[in-house]
């Protein structure tokens, strides 16, 4: 029997990094989970175990904390691209590199207080391939929401759907339609103010989820990814991964309390099991991504 290696790749999952801007009196915070992974020519390292084409994951989680020091996390996207071309560049072996971060958000209350914000996990993803030339870059930059609750008390049904002798869902006109969203876009270019785009980007996501009447989560996933590519014409595509949060009515009919009734008014939320809708919404006229690394799980 002959065997080969086949992909590989090796990095630093799951730095935390927390800069705090002290330069007035009034702080500001940033509140970074950091993973960095390195592909390339790392055969030898597994074969024979050779590390001399290795850079430590060790180095690379000193690099993560260094580069919050000297370039900043204004934005997660531009500090991933400084941080991912560093890595890439100090790793003679490496041919690509990809940053992934997550952001955690936190409110004010005072000049150097803060409280942790509910809601969404702003993230990114950075992947940046090494050209011919020294100074050559390919950057994809992915920017992105999870963990995103949302939920319309109405305004959504579900019927005319496909039945066999297993079925049991009963049709609704009227039902609780609710997820904890991820969404992730596809920029066409770096020159982009990132802050900007993301708060534009999740303020139509809300939008639309709030205002769209829904046949299916399928649909409202699709009208939310044609209006976040109509508001950002630098967008070419959206993924979105949603886990449909079921809503049970309640049934009181078996309580022993007369004249209770339950008027679409009282539910038991079921985290578990869930139908999981995924889709992917593109600009058609929009460049091809170069995605050389593997598909996480998913469409995250």
């Amino acid at each position: 029997m002959s065997t080969v290696l086949g992909m590989n790749q090796y990095g630093k999952a799951e730095t935390r990094v927390v800069r705090i801007y002290r330069d007035t009196p009034m702080h500001e915070i940033r509140d970074l989970n950091v993973s960095t992974s390195l592909r390339g020519d790392f055969d030898r390292a597994h074969t024979i175990g050779d590390q001399s084409m290795i850079m430590p994951t060790d180095s690379q989680k000193n690099t993560a904390f260094a580069y919050a020091k000297t370039h900043g996390a204004d934005s997660i996207e531009d500090y991933a691209i400084a941080l991912g071309k560093r890595l890439v560049t100090a790793t003679p072996a490496a041919r690509q590199v990809r940053v992934r971060v997550q952001e955690y958000a936190w409110d004010r209350i005072g000049d150097h207080s803060f409280v942790r914000r509910g809601g969404g996990v702003r993230t990114c993803v950075v992947t940046i391939t090494r050209g011919d030339a020294r100074d050559e870059w390919d950057t994809q930059v992915l920017t992105g929401v999870e963990d995103l609750v949302v939920l319309n008390s109405t305004g959504s049904e579900f019927k005319g759907f496909l039945k066999d002798e297993y079925t049991t869902l009963p049709e609704t006109d009227d039902r609780i339609l609710a997820t904890s969203l991820a969404a992730t876009w596809r920029h066409t270019g770096t020159g982009v103010d990132w802050n900007r785009s993301y708060e534009a980007a999740v303020t139509t996501l809300l939008r639309t989820f709030a205002g769209t009447y829904s046949r299916a989560l399928q649909e409202t996933l699709y009208v939310m990814g044609v209006a976040l590519l109509e508001s950002q014409d630098a967008l070419a595509e959206v993924r979105f991964s949603a886990p449909n949060k079921h809503h049970f009515l309640v049934d009181f009919s078996d309580f022993r309390v007369n004249g209770l009734t339950n008027d679409g008014e009282v539910f038991n939320a079921a985290d578990r099991p869930c139908g999981l809708i995924e889709a992917q919404v593109i600009r058609d006229d929009a460049p091809t991504a170069r995605d050389a690394w593997p598909a996480e799980p998913g469409f995250r």
